[in-house]
């Protein structure tokens, strides 16, 4: 039996063929690939709007709706995803505030619990620089996951 090694990359051409894999991540292909190729929409139901502020595309996952915000497609520009898991006003705000930071800490990897427009929501944002196909999957994933996972204690124990 023989067995090949596979050599280290280290030709500069190499290099190139992977610098230009990676340029031709198009983030805009892969949030739509991530939606619709994979199923995380239900039942492949997506809305997409174009405004000033960029490409906003709207889906249900379990019982919450993920939003997905890009703004454009340069590395300077952002994805920025959110759902919301409680609106205001709510009972126990000052219990709330301490749950959301525990839950912060420890539970809400890579997204983070915010507060905007009366809303509790979970929240990743990042610039595209650098951003692979991978990544992308794993934001909307991860936001959308841990969104729908809490929405219903969290509207139980707080919302009047």
């Amino acid at each position: 039996m023989t067995t090949t090694e596979q050599a280290p990359l280290t030709t500069e051409t190499d290099a190139e063929l992977i610098d230009n894999a990676m340029a031709t991540v198009r983030p805009s292909e892969e949030i739509e690939n991530v939606l619709i190729g994979i199923g995380l929409a239900q039942d492949q139901k997506v809305m997409v709007g174009q405004s000033e502020a960029g490409k906003v595309w709207q889906f249900e996952y379990g019982s919450v709706e993920v939003f997905v915000q890009l703004t454009g497609e340069t590395d300077e520009d952002t994805i920025t995803v959110w759902a919301t898991v409680l609106k205001f006003p709510v009972k126990n705000e000052n219990q709330l505030m301490r749950k959301l930071l525990e839950m912060n800490w420890l539970s809400t990897l890579e997204s983070h619990f915010a507060i905007t427009n009366d809303q509790v929501v979970v929240l990743s944002n990042r610039t595209l620089a650098d951003i692979s196909a991978t990544e992308i999957s794993r934001i909307i994933t991860i936001v959308a996951t841990i969104a729908d996972n809490n929405d219903d204690s969290l509207q139980a124990e707080f919302k009047v």
